[in-house]
């Protein structure tokens, strides 16, 4: 029984823990994502800002970062979360390397869900005399909408996986817990319990995602 209460217990901090290194870390993404992506559509598109010199800047910055492996990128940002949230393992210091992964991942979804708003509706908007900021505002990021909608909910599911591979240098959560159970001690049972959490997780988030984008879609 004891081992039983024991089990449940650290199977309620590991989802706790995923989750709240998922949430942080998505609402950081989505913040700072979605307006690298605003700033990766407009100063591509003449009708607001171009700027070629910022955009290749910060698409390459992008890249960069979406071009090391995650687990290379926890190790890499070792230092930074260290200063920032004071410590190198647990919870914290994962959302770090975590949100700033996610931010790169985001950006480039966002930037294509503005692409894909019709040029049409946005060349009428521009030629009735509106400011560009008041045809982002009312025009680009409502029409927009559903689509950044699908792209959080990947992030998300991302994020998800992100953190649990986070568990292979201590960040806590699912996969800690799996690891450290599941593969070290080899109890089965808890790496099982833990995989069927994670499905849970994910399909829950992609199910919400599709429901919300669905509702806001006027096509």
């Amino acid at each position: 029984m004891a081992q039983g209460f024991s089990l449940q217990a650290a199977l309620i901090k590991a989802f706790e823990e995923t989750a709240l290194m998922s949430g942080i870390s998505l609402l950081i993404a989505v913040v700072a994502g979605g307006v690298l992506g605003l700033l990766l559509y407009v100063t591509s598109n003449p009708l607001f800002i171009k700027n070629r010199l910022v955009n290749q800047s910060v698409g390459i910055i992008i890249n960069i970062v979406r071009s090391v492996p995650f687990l290379v990128l926890l190790v890499l940002l070792i230092p930074l979360s260290k200063m920032i949230v004071h410590t190198t393992i647990g919870p914290k210091a994962v959302v770090v390397p975590l949100a700033i992964a996610a931010t790169a991942f985001f950006a480039r979804l966002a930037d294509a869900s503005f692409a894909d708003v019709s040029k049409g509706v946005i060349e009428a908007a521009v030629s009735t005399g509106a400011s560009k900021w008041s045809v982002v505002a009312r025009i680009l990021l409502p029409e927009a909408l559903p689509s950044l909608i699908r792209n959080i909910t990947v992030t998300a599911v991302s994020l998800i996986g992100f953190s649990a591979m986070a568990g292979t240098v201590g960040g806590g959560g699912i996969g800690d817990l799996a690891i450290r159970y599941g593969y070290q001690r080899y109890q089965t049972d808890v790496m099982l319990i833990c995989v069927v959490l994670l499905i849970i997780l994910v399909q829950g988030v992609q199910l919400i995602g599709d429901i919300s984008a669905k509702m806001l879609d006027k096509k």
